[in-house]
């Protein structure tokens, strides 16, 4: 198949070079410059040195070569950049094929998930073409070959088998799920819970810290789940469980990452530009406690994560106070 990938981040590029490597020809598109020119002139990313580029993966700072011509779009944009790349897409073209999300996230402002926003431009009669991906997938391991699994949501049983079909492979497994709605959220949501992770090993609370933060902040997760037609199950599994589980408890998360340059003292800023990528839960956490203060569902491990990022609560402090909030019974 001819796929269009929109992005050019480390995620975007493992996808894209994934998806050469199983046959297809992709042609990745970014507003990234400069990584453009050095992928076109020297076949590697910045962020991968040594990694085998495939043959059939080209290069474009030109959007409409990523959405003409094409059986499939494939994006791994950002959050915040989903809405005005969908709109750019409209003025070239009217999408006709499977679009198929992989970026994770809650829109701010709005409180919709990536699936909701694509079909709040493309409009209802598109449902059938959207699908996301989401799932225990760090993108150094899936460069490196190491066995990912991973979920797809769609409405459409078409377009999520087709979105098993084109990224499977010896080592990438693709469940089709139809929850994509639950599968978004899953995905988005754990970028929070791994931020307060990389908090606690920053601070050196041990395994019994971390563990509890991963647990209640599933919990978090299941909470507000419905009010994003989130099955509960969907949270069960590789979208939700087994996506907050990888990017908790590896190194090689940015997010993580994040959480434990603030606990060493690192403002916001100074935390985003070491670690050099989008860090999407320090977006995300702005988005869910505006959709958490909406439906009236309090959620403390993210209300903790905001303080410490947007107010510069210490964080010995914050955890302190999540310690000393009234106990009620483990499933409220």
């Amino acid at each position: 198949m001819r796929i269009g990938y929109l992005g050019s981040g480390a995620w975007a590029f493992a996808l894209a070079n994934l998806l050469a490597a199983n046959g297809h020809f992709v042609i990745m598109w970014s507003i990234e410059k400069d990584i453009i020119k050095g992928l076109k002139e020297n076949r590697e990313h910045p962020k991968f040195p040594g990694i085998h580029v495939e043959d059939n993966l080209s290069f474009t700072t030109d959007l409409k070569d990523a959405v003409v011509g094409v059986d499939v779009i494939v994006e791994s944009v950002t959050t915040k950049g989903l809405r005005p790349v969908l709109k750019e897409i409209l003025k070239i073209e009217k999408l006709t094929v499977p679009f198929v999300m992989t970026s994770k996230g809650i829109e701010q402002g709005t409180g919709l998930l990536l699936p909701e926003i694509a079909l709040e431009i493309l409009g209802e009669g598109h449902k059938d073409l959207i699908g996301c991906m989401s799932g225990p997938s760090l993108a150094n391991e899936v460069l490196h070959k190491a066995p990912t699994s991973v979920v797809a949501g769609a409405h459409s049983e078409q377009v999520r088998t087709l979105i098993s079909q084109i990224f499977s492979s010896d080592y990438f497994r693709v469940y089709p799920n139809s929850d994509m709605f639950g599968v978004a959220f899953g995905g988005a949501m754990k970028n929070i819970i791994a931020i307060a992770s990389g908090i606690c090993d920053g601070l050196g609370f041990g395994q019994n810290a971390k563990a509890a933060m991963i647990t209640r902040g599933l919990h978090e997760m299941r909470k507000l789940a419905p009010f994003k037609q989130a099955q509960a199950e969907t949270l069960n599994g590789l979208s939700g469980l087994g996506d907050l589980c990888v990017t908790s408890l590896s190194d090689k998360s940015r997010n993580y990452q994040f959480g434990n340059l603030l606990a060493s003292g690192l403002d916001i800023e100074k935390a985003k530009a070491k670690i050099g990528m989008v860090v999407e839960g320090s977006y995300t956490v702005v988005s869910a406690l505006e959709l958490a203060k909406k439906h009236n569902t309090p959620l403390p491990i993210a209300e903790a994560v905001y303080a410490i990022v947007y107010d510069g609560l210490d964080p010995r402090v914050a955890v302190k106070q999540l310690f000393g909030r009234e106990i009620k019974d483990e499933n409220l």
